[in-house]
């Protein structure tokens, strides 16, 4: 299996998906550090919260590669919208397609995402896209694990190195309930006043209309101690509030 330093002597001009995350974050760090010439490119759209944009733009500052800021509304996509079990394929195909056209006008034909050797590819339809579209994975073709990356993160000085993992806005809703720009804004609304309130690695997911929050095991007596809080923060945006008795099982 080769490493990441010998995949990027064969690509060694590339374009790489940069969402702000671990995974992709370390990819464009590793990609810098064994000398290609990288760009990155952030996602800017309804299903991704402004907080993501700006972790994007501190690892581009940090590494010193540029970075563009893509708008794409996949809502426009009556397919996204619909929140059909296929909805990531039809919203990976729309993004990366974008982003492959630019990528090639800025002169790079190399396109990189940041999955990893731990994630299922079975269980992201959106994966089909990228496969489609000839993007590759160097995390998962080298054999990185999530636990690889969050390891020699550490060891770069990266901030993304124990960031929790993150989905985007649209797996808050459930399968085939129609997903709207003022029901992701109440849900990324939610995960702010949740993080604020130093909650981590959580989820807010939409139930019948109430915000279902999922949180870990050790933080339930912070949730009953801020019950009020994170009520009066809530209740505007939701009919109501829930706590998930069953603890969120941290994927890394």
């Amino acid at each position: 299996m080769q490493t990441l330093e010998q995949f990027f002597a064969v690509h060694p001009k590339v374009a790489v998906a940069l969402s702000g995350g671990t995974d992709s974050s370390y990819l464009f760090y590793a990609a810098h550090q064994y000398g290609c010439d990288v760009h990155g490119y952030f996602f800017e759209t309804p299903f991704q919260p402004a907080r993501e944009r700006h972790d994007a733009g501190l690892i581009a500052q940090m590494v010193d590669a540029p970075l563009t800021v893509l708008s794409e509304d996949v809502l426009e996509d009556p397919r996204v919208a619909a929140n059909g079990p296929r909805r990531c394929y039809w919203c990976k195909l729309a993004l990366f397609t974008s982003l492959c056209s630019r990528a090639e006008a800025d002169g790079y034909t190399t396109v990189l995402d940041g999955t990893n050797a731990s994630d299922d590819v079975n269980d992201r339809p959106g994966m089909a896209a990228l496969e489609e579209l000839g993007v590759l994975s160097p995390l998962r073709i080298c054999g990185l694990t999530k636990a690889d990356v969050r390891r020699l993160s550490a060891q770069a000085g990266l901030f993304t190195a124990r960031k929790p993992s993150y989905a985007c806005l649209a797996t808050r809703v459930p399968t085939w309930e129609p997903i709207t720009y003022a029901l992701l804004q109440c849900v990324e609304q939610a995960e702010d006043t949740l993080a604020r309130l130093g909650f981590t690695d959580f989820r807010v997911r939409v139930f019948h209309g109430a915000a279902r929050i999922q949180l870990l095991e050790d933080q339930f007596s912070d949730a009953v101690l801020q019950r009020e809080a994170i009520e009066e923060a809530l209740k505007p945006l939701f009919e109501a509030v829930l706590l998930d008795l069953q603890p969120r099982i941290s994927k890394d």
